[in-house]
């Protein structure tokens, strides 16, 4: 598999060796991370922007006894490298003693997963320019604004100990998202791929557009609770509040909700929701911020709930297999899935939208903030499409709206699940996730625009 030139494998190695050379830690650790990055930005249906990117970044965790910290730097000549693992050892012997702090991990066998593509990696600013002319063109055929990104880039990460492990991990993306504006509307759309053919910011535009004309003069209806269709960024930008609660470390300092609820039946019997890093639609590493390999992990099936996500540090203290899903250490979070897999049904959002006398359709939700971390409830506002569904139709689009939902609640009533796809949103990292419709769904108020 082709490497970023500026972080190959041979390159992380070299790094570490001039790590280890000036290191007077017990063990030491590194995470290495770079690649480019380039984007192109548009507004008021032109192009005003291309940047692009390259860099690396060095994060070093010395260990002490039983202290650790860590420092990092983004610059790779020997005083640097010098500086930046002796800062991490000076602050790693001001800490206090950590009785459940493990060495580095052993060296561990982790199987590569292909996610490089090499037209996205050498995607041009003409390529990416040629997409925004896609959603120009359409925005103007509509007597509409566009604003928007596209970017595309290639990346590499790595992690290297003193113990012999080294974890590496290469992949490109791409990624497009648009606003369509009229005079009192707004319609979104938005997609990431692993490769440039997986994102068309032309059809993305169509998208957006239609919602921003079908929502032209929105009337104002009363808040109150409403069977909701919600699209998959909708579904994704909640889903995504959860992930962190199926943590072993937050269930035993009882900061989750799941504190209690292992083993049983929190949500509807049609939810199961798995976190599998090898999924074709997933992204990203398959170890973990220590360099293990990532286990899929049956989060909920059929509504109960099952796995939980284990560090080395947090499987130590149960006496289990750790899963994986460590974050990089110190950290005060643990560990969290981030392959998240929601498993859909049949149903078209279409199909959905026939079978409701009365309801909300939801295109994406902003500003989303807990209320209750127990309850799992939620607050935050529609925008950029919202419709009022009568009579198995869309009848015309509404004012936003703010909700204040329940998670629990309404992942026990959903009642028809999509097809589930790769989903991007504005809160939550991607998913793969249906779009749902679930009754009594709150919206406590009427926004401002």
């Amino acid at each position: 598999m082709p490497e970023p030139e500026a972080l190959t494998r041979a390159r992380c190695r070299e790094i570490f060796e001039r790590v280890e050379r000036f290191s007077a830690a017990d063990e030491v650790e590194i995470l290495l991370a770079g690649g480019r990055s380039a984007l192109t930005r548009f507004a008021n249906n032109i192009i005003h922007q291309n940047v692009e990117e390259e860099t690396t970044v060095l994060s070093v965790r010395a260990l002490v006894g039983q202290r650790t910290a860590r420092a990092t730097t983004n610059r790779l000549d020997d005083a640097s490298i010098r500086r930046v693992v002796e800062e991490a050892t000076s602050m790693a012997r001001l800490q206090a003693p950590d009785p459940e702090l493990l060495p580095v991990a052993d060296p561990c066998s982790c199987d590569e997963v292909d996610r490089y593509d090499a037209a996205t990696a050498a995607a041009s600013p003409r390529v990416r320019a040629e997409q925004v002319a896609k959603a120009v063109e359409v925005a103007k055929g509509q007597s509409l604004t566009a604003a928007g990104i596209f970017s595309t880039g290639v990346s590499a990460e790595a992690i290297l100990n003193s113990r012999g492990l080294v974890a590496y991990h290469t992949q490109t993306r791409a990624e497009a998202s648009i606003t369509m504006t009229g005079a009192d509307s707004s319609g979104w759309a938005k997609a990431n791929a692993l490769r440039l053919e997986g994102v068309d910011l032309g059809a993305l535009a169509e998208r957006a557009a239609q919602k921003a004309a079908a929502s032209r003069q929105p009337d104002e209806i009363a808040p109150g609770r409403y069977t909701v269709v919600l699209e998959h960024a909708a579904v994704l930008d909640l889903l995504g509040f959860l992930a962190y609660d199926f943590s072993a470390t937050a269930i035993r300092d009882q900061r989750s909700f799941l504190t209690g609820r292992v083993g049983k039946q929190v949500f509807g019997a049609n939810i199961t929701i798995r976190d599998d890093a090898r999924h074709p639609l997933q992204s990203g590493s398959p170890f973990d911020g220590e360099g293990i390999p990532r286990k899929p992990l049956t989060l909920v099936d059929g509504g109960v709930v099952r796995d939980i996500a284990y560090s080395r540090q947090a499987a130590r203290a149960a006496g289990v297999e750790p899963t994986g899903h460590g974050l990089p250490l110190p950290n005060e979070f643990g560990e969290v899935p981030v392959n998240i897999v929601f498993s859909g049904g049949e149903t078209p959002v279409e199909q959905m939208i026939a079978s409701t006398d009365r309801g909300i359709l939801v295109t994406r939700l902003w500003y989303i903030r807990e209320v209750d971390p127990y309850e799992k409830i939620l607050t935050g506002m529609t925008r950029d499409g919202t419709f009022l569904i009568e009579a198995g139709a869309i009848r015309h689009g509404v004012r936003n709206f703010r909700f204040n939902q329940s998670m629990i609640e309404l992942l026990n009533h959903v009642e028809m699940l999509s097809p589930a796809a790769r989903a991007a949103g504005e809160e939550a990292f991607e998913m793969v996730v249906p779009a749902v419709k679930a009754g009594a769904f709150h919206f406590t108020e009427v926004t401002k625009f």
